[in-house]
Formats: C-alpha cells, structure tokens, sequence
C-alpha cells in the first residue's frame, strides 16, 4: 500500500462519515447527461450550478484529462455442478483464456471444479474451470479459465452472456434477464468516449460530459487528452480500519499515452491548469507523477496531507461515507471545506453517487512549510 501522511491533524476514519438520505442515491441517470446539477466549490462561497455551465468556468489554455476506460459486462451468472447458484464479477482478463473474478456462492468450489455459466458450454453459454485464489493463494479474488463453445474469448463471452455491472447502492434485477433499466444502463452507464474496455464500474464524472460540452470546451480553448485505468470493485468498498494506516488499498491497472504526456507538458509551459475528470484520473497522474511509470498497476492511497503535483482543479460526483474517495477529495480541496460542502448538497438535495450530481474543487494551496516547499519544488516526470 502507497499511503501519504504529513497533514497536522491526524484523522481517522469517523472523520469521513456523514448521514446521507437515502432518497438522495440517485437511481437512474439525469434526463440529459449535461442536464445534471453542478456544485460549483472552487472557493469557501458555494455556488448552484448546471453542468453544462461548466465551459464557463474554464479558461484557454486549461487542460482537461479524461480516463477513457470503458465498462465490461462483467457480471455473469450460472451455478456449480451440483446445482448452486453463482455469479462472477469479472475483475481482469489475463492471458490463455484465464480472467480474474470475485465470486458469490454459498459455498466455494473446489480447486478444479468446473463452473456452468448461462447454463455452461453445451447449452449455448460457457464453462469456468477454477483454478486458485489471485493474486497468491491468499488473495481474496479467483482465477478461472472460459471455455465456451466455439472458443471465444473472455471478452466475447462477456459481451454475449454478461450484464453491466452497477454498483450495489443501484437496484436492479439483471439476473432475470427482464430488468427493463438494463437498455438504459448500457447507454448511461458509459461515457461518450469510453474506448478501452476492462472497467467493471464507470468513471463516474465523466458521464456527465456529451458532445454539446465537448464542443462548448473546444470552443472555449480548453485542450482534452485522456488516460487510462480500469476501475474495479474495490472503488466500492469502505474502508474499515479506524487508523487509515491499516488499511490495503485495492490495486487498478492504469496507463499514460504519450501524446497525454505532451500535452500535459504543453499546459505546464502555457500556465494552463490541469483539470482531472474523475478521482480515477488523479490515481493515474499522481501515481506516474510518483514513480515514474506510464503503465503499471497502483494502488496509491491518497489521504490528507499528499503533496499533489500534477492536477490543479477536479471535477468528480458525490462519494460514499468513510471511503477512500472521501479521503482523496479531502486531501485535494480541503477536510473542512469538503464536510461542508457535502452538508450543503444534502440541504440542497443534490443527487449521490454513480448516477448523481456532480461538483468543481480546486486544489487547496499547500501549507507554509518546509515540507511543503518540498512537494512544490518536485516536479513531474518531463515528457518524453
């Protein structure tokens, strides 16, 4: 686990709990993507907006970063040999037909036991052979080999036998293969240029983005350029140690293209400001900004007191109670303006999670010390 620390105060976890209406976890997509409301946060003086306001709020010269991960039907559903009912939620594909997976059953197969997915290879649907536990055999996710019936691979397994996988604070009944949200989910559970698939959940701020957006930002001056990282279950999960030093971040597999890395540079000589879309989009650059790497996997646990140097605005949605993405937005734009600023969107009703609302933080400035002088003065990778 990457962890960060150096703030003065030291949190723990009851520090990023708050009470959410439940009436809030927006259920469905707003009417047009760009429809959906804007919690402008840049400074102490909130500000209601629309989304499609936000072109206005950017300058030329800015640049924004987009993660251009798209969502696998990854949930899939059959039973055991013996007749018990399972699902997969297919987390990675590996080599040799080989995919990792979470798995729900009432009780685990064997090591070897052949699972019969949308009814197994001789009914039309496909078979998975278990092989072991991944990452080692201690690893809380499973390693498993597709077979279907004229050898597809995993991704046209997926694609013909899955169902997108939405999380689990959405109510859907996929499973029956009668939900009639699912026509809509595939469309709004997607970003407008998601093109690399092996996501199992949506980068969430960007599906507000569609094309009258795009165009109004390009007219505006504002360059785009896009980043890679699929995001997995675990962006899900809460953390549940007290002291955040405990807890084992999840891993998620990213990748720089190297016209981003230019770009970036481009804005960097300008004096432009980098604008992620997303808290994936934030893992990605800061982990490059941190080791280096253009690809690689991460699982860089950003908490209050992390020395950003790479984004300097963020547009992201709403976030669960005592997760890491709570903790991410407080390091970034401030423990107390962010506890405030999620008191006023409950006040205001705006809508929670994947499909709600979403808001614009700036980048609080760093505290006068010498740690601080530090962080400021390292710099990026330079592109090359």
């Amino acid at each position: 686990m990457t962890a960060f620390s150096g703030a003065r105060r030291t949190f723990h976890l009851s520090d990023f709990d708050f009470e959410l209406p439940e009436a809030l976890i927006a259920q469905h997509p707003a009417a047009e993507r760009s429809g959906s409301r804007l919690l402008d946060a840049r400074e102490p003086t909130l500000v209601d907006r629309r989304f499609h306001e936000l072109p206005d709020l950017l300058q030329a010269g800015d640049l924004l970063v987009f993660n251009d991960t798209q969502v696998i039907k990854a949930r899939v559903f059959g039973e055991k040999s013996s007749g018990g009912k399972i699902e997969l939620l297919i987390e990675r594909v590996l080599q040799d037909n080989e995919v990792v997976a979470h798995m729900k059953v009432s009780k685990k197969p064997a090591v070897g036991g052949v699972l019969h997915m949308m009814g197994g290879k001789k009914a039309g649907g496909f078979d998975a052979t278990l092989l072991g536990r991944w990452p080692n055999e201690m690893g809380a996710l499973f390693r498993l080999r597709l077979t279907g019936p004229q050898g597809e691979s995993p991704w046209e397994l997926m694609q013909q036998h899955g169902h997108i996988p939405l999380p689990p604070y959405i109510e859907r009944e996929q499973q029956t293969g009668q939900d009639p949200n699912q026509a809509e989910d595939e469309q709004r559970y997607q970003t407008v240029f998601a093109k690399n698939p092996g996501a199992v959940a949506a980068p969430t701020a960007a599906l507000h983005f569609d094309e009258k957006v795009l165009a109004a930002l390009e007219a505006k001056g504002v360059e785009r350029a896009s980043v890679t990282l699929h995001v997995g279950a675990g962006t899900f999960q809460p953390v549940k140690t007290e002291n955040l030093k405990d807890h084992q971040m999840h891993s998620e597999w990213y990748n720089i293209p190297l016209p981003t890395l230019a770009a970036l540079e481009r804005c960097r000589l300008r004096g432009g400001r980098v604008i992620a879309v997303g808290t994936t989009t934030v893992r990605t650059l800061e982990s490059w900004a941190r080791t280096g790497q253009l690809s690689d996997d991460t699982n860089i646990f950003i908490t209050p007191g992390f020395p950003f140097r790479v984004v300097d605005m963020l547009v992201t949605n709403f976030h669960l109670p005592k997760s890491s993405l709570m903790m991410l937005v407080s390091a970034f734009a401030g423990y107390e303006h962010i506890m405030g600023l999620y008191q006023h969107a409950i006040a205001q009703e705006y809508r929670f999670f994947s499909y709600g609302d979403s808001m614009l933080l700036q980048r609080m400035k760093e505290p006068a010390s010498a740690d601080a002088a530090d962080a400021a003065s390292d710099q990026p990778p330079a592109a090359s």
